[in-house]
């Protein structure tokens, strides 16, 4: 078994919805809010740093002096966690099914075992942030190669109703990249630092 997040998708790539294409964001809007109600932050604040509502201070205070990541937060974090991964999957066009706020095959996230959070470190959680920069700087390039994917997937799905294999294999693995950098630095399932390529 890893010791990162693994993420995959089930990404439709013919018979596509092309008149979904054009307002998937608005289609969407509704299950943003719903998952933006998990934040203490008013999801209109434009000044807000946000992360959907996943529980980052309790499980840091829970490391660092109890050695132990609280099961109850761990499964609401996978929870939430899940659910924007499946908007996501819908919003960048991988899939033509609507968002479930349930569990769904459309995306399977595996997590690393954490023993009940005896097998992370405790003080470790304190710098990841900081450790994590770099993954960061790396990751807005990807997110842009994943932007311009996007946008070749988008007319071919409006012109042609099929997704281009390439295009797909790119959103997906800037995904699973983000999915890690989340893993390692926010959601604090794994110590294990997280490999900068693709």
């Amino acid at each position: 078994m890893s010791n990162q997040i693994e993420t995959s998708f089930q990404v439709q790539l013919d018979n596509r919805d092309r008149a979904t294409v054009f307002a998937r964001v608005i289609l969407a809007f509704p299950v943003f809010v719903f998952l933006s109600s998990f934040s203490v932050e008013s999801i209109f604040n434009e000044n807000s740093m946000q992360t959907y509502g996943l529980l980052v201070l309790p499980v840091i205070l829970a490391l660092l002096f109890r050695g132990v990541y609280p099961s109850y937060v761990l499964v609401f974090n996978k929870a939430l966690f899940g659910l924007g991964n499946r908007v996501w999957a819908y919003v960048s066009l991988l899939t033509d099914s609507y968002p479930s706020i349930e569990e769904s095959e459309v995306v399977r996230i595996t997590y690393p075992e954490i023993d009940g959070g005896k097998t992370l470190s405790r003080g470790l959680p304190l710098i990841k942030w900081f450790l994590a920069i770099p993954l960061y700087i790396v990751g807005l390039v990807y997110v842009i190669y994943g932007l311009i994917m996007l946008a070749i997937a988008w007319f071919n799905i409006l012109f042609t109703g099929t997704m281009p294999q390439p295009c797909a294999d790119v959103i997906v693995r800037v995904n699973q990249y983000w999915n890690r950098l989340y893993g390692y630095a926010i959601i604090l399932v794994t110590d294990e630092y997280p490999s900068f390529s693709l």
